[in-house]
């Protein structure tokens, strides 16, 4: 007898429900004739900024122009050091880098993954001008201490909420801590749209100005161009698609925070799953578990029709593309690159197929 797959991510799947919502406003697009900047991006950045509880949004072409154009928005001196977790995903290093910074990686605290306050100090030199916290599989950092820490050293704090939409710290949504966030809407993401897309948010008109100016030839006005600036906008249609999604955003959230319940409840002792703590609202865009021998589990799995996924295979400080990292030395980091194993847990999956995988996973005997 044949067993139906349960898969990692399906993203036909997952838009399915919204589809005759995002046919009738790609139609309605098409026939305004007008792809770029208009009144679908305001509208977004309007709807978005109210959600994530700050006065600015503005939309942008993906993820990583978000970093890239928040440090640029700061405008810290060349050559600045900027703290980063050293288990980020690698585009959040690559902002610095392209900004024509220096990434300072400090090690993220072993049980959520995210940036450890306790040694973010010991990393700061005179050179020092930033913080970027990643809150990294959708789990909120611990922004208490980050924040005394920045004010405490005159640092700018930078979010990377690109897997961590709707998440909150203490009651207060991620995107809204920092000087300064980016967000990803990539197709995969909790709020995901049907191609590329990001989006950055701050309190700070000034901010908001030169990012807004940044991503369109450095102009506001057509043909005066004010900086060096680039094209990075979020269109018309992305934009439309993510204004009808951001409404399900709730819903798609709370469904997967119940997937994750489950998995808490059935899962057993062998594996270690995501921290939870009072005040944390993690928003599991990527439910991940750890076990020594994640390979081999990973194969226990797929033997048993369930797809897996590993967020990150490989830590940073070991890419090629890196190489100015590659002879330091992330024991915490690496442990988790080494052990780290993503679970389904997308708006398309039942509590059947979770009860399944919590089944399969709990047989696996190493």
């Amino acid at each position: 007898m044949k067993h139906t797959m349960i898969e990692y991510d399906n993203l036909n799947k997952v838009n399915k429900p919204f589809a005759d919502e995002l046919k009738n406003a790609f139609r309605d697009v098409l026939d305004s004739g007008w792809f770029i900047l208009g009144k679908n991006v305001e509208l977004f950045e309007y709807e978005f900024a109210a959600y994530v509880g700050v006065r600015h949004c503005a939309g942008v072409a993906s993820g990583l122009d978000a970093l890239i154009l928040s440090i640029n928005a700061v405008d810290i001196p060349k050559g600045s050091e900027i703290i980063v977790p050293s288990n980020t995903y690698i585009a959040t290093i690559f902002s610095v880098v392209q900004t024509g910074n220096t990434p300072v990686l400090v090690e993220p605290d072993i049980r959520t993954y995210n940036i450890n306050p306790d040694l973010i100090e010991a990393a700061i030199t005179k050179n020092t001008r930033a913080i970027i916290v990643v809150h990294l599989y959708g789990k909120p950092c611990d922004m208490d201490p980050i924040l005394s820490i920045c004010k405490k050293h005159k640092l700018y704090l930078i979010e990377d909420c690109a897997q961590a939409h709707g998440a909150s710290y203490m009651g207060k949504m991620t995107g809204s801590f920092g000087d300064i966030a980016a967000f990803s809407f990539y197709p995969s993401k909790n709020l995901g749209c049907l191609g590329d897309g990001g989006a950055v948010t701050t309190n700070n008109p000034d901010f908001i100005n030169k990012v807004k100016m940044l991503r369109n030839y450095g102009s506001n006005i057509k043909y005066n161009n004010i900086y060096v600036g680039m094209n990075s906008r979020l269109d018309e249609i992305q934009a439309t698609f993510l204004r009808i999604k951001l409404r399900h955003l709730d819903a798609i959230t709370e469904h997967k925070r119940c997937l994750a319940k489950i998995y808490h409840e059935k899962i057993n002792d062998k594996f270690i799953l995501p921290y939870e703590k009072e005040g944390f609202k993690d928003v599991y865009h990527i439910f991940n578990i750890r076990h020594e021998l994640r390979d081999e589990l990973r194969q226990h799995l797929l033997m048993h029709d369930i797809r897996t996924e590993i967020h990150y295979p490989i830590a940073p400080n070991r890419q090629k593309a890196l190489t100015f990292l590659n002879h330091l030395s992330f024991p915490v980091s690496e442990e988790i690159h080494r052990t780290t194993l993503s679970l389904p847990v997308s708006t398309f999956h039942s509590v059947d197929d979770i009860n399944k995988v919590a089944a399969v996973l709990n047989s696996f005997h190493a």
